[in-house]
């Protein structure tokens, strides 16, 4: 009963994700070389089983743009979508088997920074992406969030080119519907209980749909051409439908080259779940925190039966996770319902779906666009210094320039490289005292860090190497849990050259008995029995 506790909620953001999911699976089977009706099968899967197995409470699941490069290339190197098939089947055996072996916790080692900027880094591309639909060029597909475009544009050169056939209905219907978004949620929102429970986006794309059936019937030199609508492939009946679906050929199963690509797609499709899972928790105003080991079994699951049934891999995506959150969806009811929607629209009301513009659409995802890169997180990230907003940038500038999984590469080698800088500023706590005592010596007090390790050497080794001669030198471990070995050698080194430098030293803490001992020619933890 817990599902239905905020229906009045889940269902109309269903209805928003539905609207928003059915092109994009459409657009990112186009984009992978597949059939058609291998996007919707996925999303189907996706939204029903992924949805009920799934503990993400706003993670929506389907085809994913990321996995699309694979997928073109499986498919060609593997001579046939049915043997592709077997492959998926594999790759979501491996991901139940990760699930069940607890690998999920690999999803926490992702910093704040990346995450954010993956989310930003979206927004802009989505915003990139959909102006040119907004337009009516619509040559590349929907779901192809690659800079480098299928129609052999990338995504700057588009907007150059989408000047060459925009269609003025298509700019009707962006800019209206456009105006509908801002307005229903800037002040109709507010005015009562039935624009709250009516989302703006059903709004906008069913004045989408009542411009082209009015101009269809009406002024038909207005109404949108063929390739300016959703194109959903329409099936005579029920029998027809199901014998349109692709099958596994399980012949191939024992093809090594089935079982690299089954195995590429579980790692792949799970670094892209478990990076769409911490930015949706990062979106969730109720801060819930799904539980990862069970979103891979829950993938792993839906991947298996998409692959029986002739459909593409499965993640949880972003995109339509995000239309989800900014629609109002509180359960993971919102996700199962999109997939009865896309099911029941493709058996029954195929003909609905070829009426939606592309066009509002794209204002729908403007819009979606337009909250996750909002300037107002940019001045936040900027304002905790550079070593959140360094990685944050690097991550949007990769996503935009080259894709999803290559954009989180690069951020997430920009987030080590500061988190070793610190580390290496880290180590230690070097005071130096101007006067002397009495013996002619300077005083030089070093403290180490809770954690000193070999990332400290170099930090070590300088500041060691700083300390003036003839300088009274204490080396204070007492707060220090762990010292590695290669640090005690460099503090082993610097007391060997010390008294040619005229250095006097005192090691204390954990430093004490070791280093000692071992100067005295003693086994490590033995003292002297003076």
């Amino acid at each position: 009963m817990k599902l239905f506790a905020s229906l009045r909620d889940d269902l109309p953001a269903s209805i928003v994700v539905f609207f928003v999911a059915v092109p994009l699976c459409l657009g990112i089977a186009l984009a992978s070389g597949a059939p058609a009706l291998s996007g919707l099968i996925a999303g189907i899967v996706g939204g029903i089983v992924v949805g009920a197995i799934s503990g993400s409470p706003l993670g929506v699941s389907g085809p994913a743009a990321g996995l699309a490069v694979i997928v073109l290339n499986a498919i060609e190197d593997l001579g046939s979508f049915e043997t592709f098939l077997v492959a998926v089947v594999i790759g979501g055996a491996v991901q139940l088997i990760l699930g069940l072996a607890r690998a999920g916790v690999l999803g926490y080692f992702f910093p704040s920074s990346v995450i954010r900027g993956m989310l930003s880094g979206i927004g802009i591309i989505i915003i990139l992406k959909q102006i040119p639909h907004a337009l009516g060029h619509d040559s590349d597909p929907e779901g192809d969030m690659r800079f480098a475009q299928g129609d052999g544009d990338n995504t700057l050169t588009a907007l150059g080119h989408m000047m060459d056939d925009f269609s003025i209905s298509a700019i009707i219907v962006s800019v209206t519907a456009l105006l509908i978004l801002i307005l229903w949620e800037t002040v109709l929102s507010k005015k009562g209980r039935f624009f709250q429970i009516v989302q703006g986006p059903i709004v906008a794309v069913a004045f989408g749909v009542l411009f082209e059936v009015l101009t269809t019937k009406f002024k038909p030199s207005m109404a949108l051409a063929r390739e300016h609508l959703v194109q959903v492939p329409i099936s005579e009946n029920f029998n027809a439908f199901v014998s349109g679906l692709a099958t596994p050929n399980w012949s191939a199963i024992n093809q090594p080259a089935v079982w690299i690509t089954g195995v590429t797609i579980a790692i792949v499709a799970s670094l892209e779940t478990l990076l769409c899972v911490e930015a949706t928790d990062k979106l969730d105003t109720q801060k819930r925190v799904t539980p990862t080991n069970r979103e891979l079994v829950a993938q792993g699951t839906g991947n298996m039966i998409s692959g029986f049934i002739g459909g593409l891999p499965i993640t949880q995506v972003i995109v339509r996770s995000s239309a989800n959150i900014q629609s109002g969806g509180q359960s993971k009811m919102s996700a199962i319902l999109h997939g009865f929607f896309i099911l029941l629209f493709l058996l029954v009301l195929p003909q609905v779906l070829n009426m939606v513009p592309l066009a509002a659409l794209a204002s729908v995802l403007l819009v979606v666009g337009y909250k996750l890169a909002k300037p107002a997180l940019f001045k936040q990230i900027w304002n905790q210094g550079w070593g959140q907003f360094l990685p944050f940038i690097v991550t949007i500038l990769g996503i935009v320039f080259t894709d999803l999984l290559t954009g989180i590469g690069m951020g997430m080698a920009v987030a080590l490289f500061v988190l070793l800088r610190a580390h290496y500023q880290n180590s230690h706590f070097l005071h130096i005292e101007t006067g002397d005592d009495g013996t002619g010596k300077r005083k030089v007090r070093m403290e180490l860090a809770e954690e000193v390790t070999f990332l400290h050497k170099g930090a070590l080794l300088k500041e060691l190497k700083s300390i003036p001669d003839n300088s009274q030198v204490t080396i204070d471990a007492s707060n220090s849990f762990h010292i590695d070995h290669d640090v005690l050698e460099i503090i082993r080194d610097f007391e060997v050259t010390a008294e040619r430098r005229g250095l006097t030293i005192e090691t204390l803490g954990r430093l004490d008995r070791p280093i000692k001992a071992e100067r005295l020619g003693l086994k490590g933890g033995e003292l002297p029995s003076d």
